[in-house]
Formats: structure tokens, sequence, C-alpha cells
């Protein structure tokens, strides 16, 4: 046992340390940003430039950084604050292997599926596929860091100190709404709610394991599906495998939006989410069960 970490965190409650996690998180990441945004404009600042730091070769160094301070400040509170080890995260990978193929599967599953009845309705052809060995494994690396550090923060810090403060599901609530809150945008009801089924499906397996492997290769495997694979992405899709030419209701396609404003992703999400919440139930019943033969 490491004699260096105490049982007793720096501050007892909870989500008083979620909350300076955040303000620490918010002040670190804005100011990368701002050191970028004065680098390109040569100290004259244009808030204009904001996206070009989002797309091209500078995403995936930007992503790189914001990876590296993530990690870094979620080590720092997760050691002298909450004074544990950083791998109680929910980082072990000993028994967690099957976790992280099972969430990916379910990732692909959801999208495939998604993608099929789509196409059944008449809704989407693909046209073409483009193979682009560099461009998959530039946004293959940068979709996998990104899927990491939210998972981190989301889940592993936010929800696991929430859970010291507050019963299990007002907790996930928390976080998922938290989650819900750093996506947020103008784009519509049908991507905010798959951002939001999206964070309870994640944060329900973390309830049930403590384990973060699931969500992270959950979450990658959805955003590099979604894009880079099947053409229904955002600012990917026009160098994706499969080129895709979508047809009538955005709503039914997600449109300019993608599959993350599409209600049929909504629908195969709630439904996998419901299942896999049944799935969970049953197993916590069944290690409940006395073994045969003690007392």
């Amino acid at each position: 046992m490491n004699s260096s970490l105490s049982p007793t965190p720096l501050l007892k409650a909870g989500w008083l340390r979620v909350i300076l996690y955040i303000l620490a998180l918010i002040i670190g990441a804005g100011t990368v940003l701002a050191s970028f945004i004065l680098g390109l404009n040569k100290a004259n600042p244009d808030m204009t430039r904001i996206q070009e730091l989002l797309t091209g070769n500078r995403a995936a160094v930007i992503v790189s950084i914001f990876f590296v301070l993530t990690v870094l400040i979620t080590y720092v509170f997760r050691r002298w604050v909450d004074r544990k080890s950083f791998i109680s995260l929910g980082l072990g990978m000993n028994g967690h292997i099957r976790d992280a193929v099972s969430g990916g599967a379910l990732a692909v599953f959801i999208m495939g599926a998604s993608c099929l009845i789509i196409q059944a309705t008449g809704h989407l052809k693909w046209m073409d596929f483009i193979f682009d060995p560099k461009f998959q494994f530039l946004v293959l690396g940068t979709l996998g860091l990104t899927a990491f550090c939210e998972e981190l923060i989301f889940r592993g810090y936010i929800l696991g100190n929430l859970l010291e403060s507050f019963p299990k599901w007002l907790a996930l609530a928390i976080s998922t709404l938290l989650y819900l809150g750093f996506h947020w945008t103008s784009a519509g009801f049908f991507p905010l709610l798959n951002v939001l089924i999206l964070g309870l499906i994640t944060g329900l397996f973390y309830l049930y394991s403590r384990n973060l492997w699931f969500s992270v290769f959950f979450h990658w495997a959805w955003k590099y599906m979604a894009g880079p694979i099947l053409g229904l992405g955002d600012d990917t899709s026009a160098r994706s495998f499969l080129q895709s030419s979508q047809l009538g209701d955005e709503n039914i396609t997600g449109g300019r939006l993608g599959l993350q404003g599409s209600a049929i992703v909504m629908a195969v999400s709630l439904l996998c989410a419901v299942a896999l919440y049944l799935i969970l139930q049953k197993k916590l019943s069944l290690q409940s069960l006395p073994v045969p033969g003690r007392i």
C-alpha cells in the first residue's frame, strides 16, 4: 500500500471537488485556446479564427494539447485533492478488456442498424468510397484522444465524485446534464437528445462497473463510425470512407448534422440503453445470489 495516499480527501464534499475541478478545466482550456488565437493572429486576436483551430491538421495538435492538459489537471486533483490513485478513476484494464470490446461493438451496432433502417426507408444511398489512410489514421487517433478526455472528465472524475455526495441515479443525472451542457449547441432537438442518451449509456455502465473502458471505446467507435466511416458525420464526411447521399426528411437522415441529428439513431440508442440497463440489473441480481453450499 502506498502510504503517501490518504483515504481522507482534502475536501470532504464530492460535489465541491467537482466544482473546483470544472473551474480548473475551464481556466486551463481557456488559457490554451487564447494562446493559440494570439499565436495565429500575431498578437492581434480574432475570435473568428477559432473554427480554423478545429479543422485540418491543427485539430490533431490542439486535441493532443487538451489531452495532456486534461490528464494533468485530473491527475493533480485525483492525487492531491481526492487523495486517491489516478488509476482508481476507472482506468484499470485487468478484467475489463471484454467491457472495452463490448462498448465498441455496441456503438458499431447502433450506427450500423440506424443506417440500415435509414437506407431501407429510402432516405440514404451510398454513392462511392474513398480510402485515405493518412486521414483515417489521423482522425482515428484524434477521436480516440477526444473520447478518452471526455470520459475521464465526465464519467471518471465528475460522476465518480458525485457518487460520494448523492444517490447514484441523481449523480448520474447531474453528470449527464453537465455532459449535455458541454455539448450544447443551437443545432436542434435530436442532436441534443442523442448526446443525452450517449451520456446515459456510458454513465450507466460506469455505475455498474466503476470502470471507464466500456465508455471510452463506445464513445470512440460512435464518433468514428458516424463520420470517417459511414460518411454521415459533420465536417469529416467529405473525406469519409463511404460517400453518402441523403434524401428527404432531415429528421430521419440528420441532414448536415449527420447521424447525431437523426431520430432513427435516437430510437435505436434509446432501445439499446434500456436493454443495457436490463442486462446490468440482471447481472447485479445474479451476483447478489448466495453461492450454493455457503451460508
